[in-house]
């Protein structure tokens, strides 16, 4: 085992790898609860005609094990130390955007999810991957990404109560006197705190402590002895195999859409995580990064299986930096912390006490640490400034991930021709741009 890790050359032990481990679990248990909060819908009370909700507890169930297997894939194939698990942002497009804006069935969106995985692991295979990653150009990349940051915080801000609708602005200031709302305010207080003077994990504990709090008010009911705490292993029967049971839905253009949407997020999420953890971890070298080519198998194979099951993208986390930090540099952190997703599998009765109110500080602050992409972007050049501005701004104004990516990029060529720097355009961007053009026409 030593061996095969490579302890000695790394100098690492089992003690070190094992504390780095359960660090990164720590970092991003929050997602074994609000995932399934997300793709369920909770916080909207009522459904347009056709649109249903996934099993929550089911859904618990897809994201442990997802994670679980995905993060066992990439430390004993790729020897990494970076977890994986279903991805904040994909899973708000998922259901907020394709099941809920679109309609689209979540078993059919779960299809898409699935296509996506399998063509991810083709690109992989073949070496297409960074070739089409390297077509996007970065400061598009940056927009993407903070601007899901705005969509999630958004999220987080409507689920709490917190920012409400109106009928003379659209938008306005909730009732910040109600007790629901004033939890959520409180969860994101003591979450900013634990954020601000470094607690890794923050936002978990963050979540646990508003979960007291609320108990402590009379909010949330609290659990019934240790039955309310511990239980059985939720049943994977609601969503597992419907992927595949309606892959024969996916073939319309608006679908094509959303499997890109999903293709491309996760594309440029998980080339960014990697090469962060990476970089913290010391890996890189004459700027390569040695197995590359499996850490991006896994990752893809990942979504694949968490598809499978029945859950949104499983993605690498850049929350892995905390294991690192923690003194993690072999693959078997990213054992342990599979480890200890398997064992969260015997703990869904928590969800009872997972609110909306609970879960939506975290949505704030993922999104929050998002939009630290902003600052990257070259603002300086309005060729640029005008795409990456739309990007970031209509995906929260249009409740649309895949609305935001579209509008960035048929700018994108428009305004790099006029600038008069069309050679700096890459054939893929043009392709994209017809693509998204005939999506707008469609949706019309």
């Amino acid at each position: 085992m030593k061996k095969y890790f490579r302890f000695k050359e790394l100098g690492t032990n089992y003690r070190t790898e094992f504390m780095a481990g359960l660090t990164t679990f720590l970092a991003m248990a929050y997602i074994l609860f609000v995932n399934p909060s997300t793709l369920a819908l909770v916080g909207i009370e009522e459904l347009p005609d056709g649109v249903t909700r996934m099993d929550q507890e089911a859904v618990f169930a897809a994201t442990a094990i997802a994670a679980a297997v995905g993060t066992l894939f990439m430390g004993v194939i790729a020897r990494y130390p970076i977890a994986l698990a279903p991805g904040m942002g994909l899973n708000a497009f998922f259901a907020y955007t394709v099941v809920l804006g679109y309609g689209i069935p979540w078993e059919t969106a779960l299809a898409g999810v699935l296509a996506s995985g399998i063509i991810f692991v083709i690109l992989t295979l073949t070496g297409f991957r960074e070739k089409i990653i390297n077509a996007i150009p970065a400061n598009l990349k940056l927009a993407v990404g903070a601007g899901i940051g705005f969509f999630i915080a958004f999220i987080g801000f409507q689920n709490s109560g917190i920012i409400v609708a109106d009928d003379a602005t659209l938008l306005a200031l909730g009732d910040i006197t109600s007790p629901s709302v004033l939890l959520s305010i409180f969860g994101l207080v003591v979450s900013v705190i634990l954020m601000a003077i470094g607690i890794r994990g923050g936002i978990f504990y963050g979540m646990i402590l508003t979960a007291i709090a609320g108990m402590i008010v009379g909010l949330i009911d609290p659990p019934s002895g240790m039955n309310g705490i511990v239980g059985e292993v939720p049943s994977l029967a609601p969503t597992f195999g419907q992927a595949f049971a309606h892959f024969g839905d996916i073939f319309t253009i608006q679908m094509l859409v959303v499997i890109l949407t999903f293709l491309f997020v996760d594309f440029f999420d998980t080339a960014g995580t990697i090469v962060a953890v990476a970089n913290q971890a010391g890996f890189i070298k004459n700027n390569k990064l040695p197995r590359a080519n499996r850490a991006l198998f896994a990752d893809s194979a990942a979504t694949v299986v968490g598809a499978s099951l029945g859950t949104s993208t499983t993605t690498s986390y850049v929350e892995s930096t905390a294991g690192v930090g923690a003194g993690g540099r072999s693959g078997f952190t990213s054992v342990v912390t599979a480890l200890f997703f398997l064992l969260a599998l015997f703990f869904s009765p928590l969800l009872n006490i997972i609110t909306a109110e609970v879960t939506a500080p975290a949505l704030i602050i993922v999104g929050v640490l998002m939009c630290s992409a902003l600052k990257d972007i070259e603002w300086n050049h309005f060729e640029i400034a005008v795409p990456a501005f739309l990007i970031v701004i209509t995906m929260p104004l249009t409740y649309s991930i895949a609305t935001g990516i579209a509008i960035g990029f048929i700018f994108y060529p428009i305004t790099m021709l006029l600038k008069g720097r069309g050679k700096e355009i890459h054939p893929v961007m043009y392709a994209l741009f017809i693509i998204f053009i005939l999506y707008f026409i469609f949706l019309s």
